[in-house]
């Protein structure tokens, strides 16, 4: 079963987020801030992290230069953000970001994207 951490501080969007995989079979770990998420990533095998990038403590893209860092194969990365993908194309150019997903999304949207990076290729 593949393993997704939830790197959202909004409650009500991870619980969103996490009900919806769950109902498709996923695995998901919730993380609240970005220190959590760093913490999470190195503990337990994450097959896909969704990263938002406004995370109290450390923001998304402080967890991505964190995570390339301390790792030698990030998980499948997919950030979720209100930021519209134009306004971070300098951060994203960066690293190694497999999608995006701009708020407010549909959950199918969400969902299309975790499949197609988790489908045995």
């Amino acid at each position: 079963m593949c393993q997704i951490l939830i790197a959202e501080d909004e409650p009500r969007i991870a619980a969103f987020i996490e009900k919806g995989l769950r109902k498709h079979g996923y695995s998901t770990l919730i993380a609240q801030d970005g220190a959590k998420a760093v913490e999470l990533v190195l503990a337990h095998s994450i097959d896909l992290l969704l990263l938002d990038l406004g995370l109290p403590i450390k923001d998304g893209w402080k967890v991505l230069e964190e995570l390339q860092s301390r790792q030698q194969k990030p998980p499948v990365i997919i950030i979720v953000t209100a930021r519209d993908e134009g306004s971070e194309r300098v951060n994203r150019d960066r690293f190694d970001i497999d999608g995006y997903v701009v708020k407010p999304f549909r959950f199918n949207d969400l969902l299309a994207q975790v499949q197609a990076q988790l489908r045995p290729h």
